[in-house]
């Protein structure tokens, strides 16, 4: 198929559905200004993380990845009344830019922005007792998502949903051998996921104005 019916009907979805107000417009737009990689997820799909996020009525939120903060407005909007959203940013410059468009949608209070590895950072938030979350979105280098998944299974609860964004990146995951370092690490991701059973976990394909891609999501089964 033509790849422009993808964006078209995004396009008609959003146009429609999507509440997205001047906040994220605005965050959106500081993204392109400030020159980070133009990679945030779409507006379907933030509306479609805020539906997700919601249902599980969460009091804790961890994001893997914050970029521009757009993920995390749309998260941190469906935190229940008290509730805090940690989100974990490697470079400094990106962390800054997120901190301004969170504060300008009005979360400054409750959405905390972690820089430093998150292989680094994980461990601490383990040692503080920052868990267990509700909610973990997972969208960030992809070579250790499987470290990463493992990190949040240990800040999980029963009933904890993990999803971890870009984990079709237009079927490439089939290939076998892959030099793709991004592929095989999502490739080793989801053999990981395969062979937890603890969770109960699926993958869905997308496409749309982000082509060809897909999330994972995975609920923490309940203690036997």
């Amino acid at each position: 198929m033509d790849r422009n019916i993808f964006d078209e009907v995004d396009q008609f979805i959003n146009h429609l559905l999507i509440r997205e107000d001047e906040a994220l417009r605005d965050t959106k737009k500081n993204i392109i200004d400030s020159g980070l990689p133009a990679i945030s997820i779409s507006e379907n799909q933030g509306q479609f993380l805020h539906i997700l996020a919601r249902l599980c009525k969460p009091r804790r939120i961890l994001e893997i990845g914050t970029l521009g903060g757009y993920s995390t407005i749309w998260l941190g909007r469906a935190l229940e009344q008290g509730g805090q959203l940690i989100s974990l940013e490697l470079d400094p410059h990106h962390a800054d830019i997120a901190r301004n468009n969170i504060a300008n949608a009005g979360l400054a209070n409750v959405v905390k922005i972690r820089v430093g590895k998150a292989l680094e950072e994980l461990p601490k938030l383990l040692e503080e007792g920052a868990g267990p979350f509700d909610v973990i979105f997972i969208d960030a280098d992809k070579e250790p998502y499987a470290e990463y998944f493992e990190w949040s299974l240990k800040l999980s609860r029963p009933g904890t949903l993990i999803i971890a964004d870009n984990v079709v990146r237009e079927g490439k995951i089939l290939e076998e051998s892959s030099s793709d370092s991004e592929v095989a690490g999502v490739q080793r991701f989801i053999q990981r996921l395969a062979a937890t059973p603890s969770v109960t976990a699926t993958i869905f394909q997308s496409v749309g104005s982000k082509y060809h891609d897909g999330m994972a999501l995975a609920i923490v089964n309940e203690m036997e």
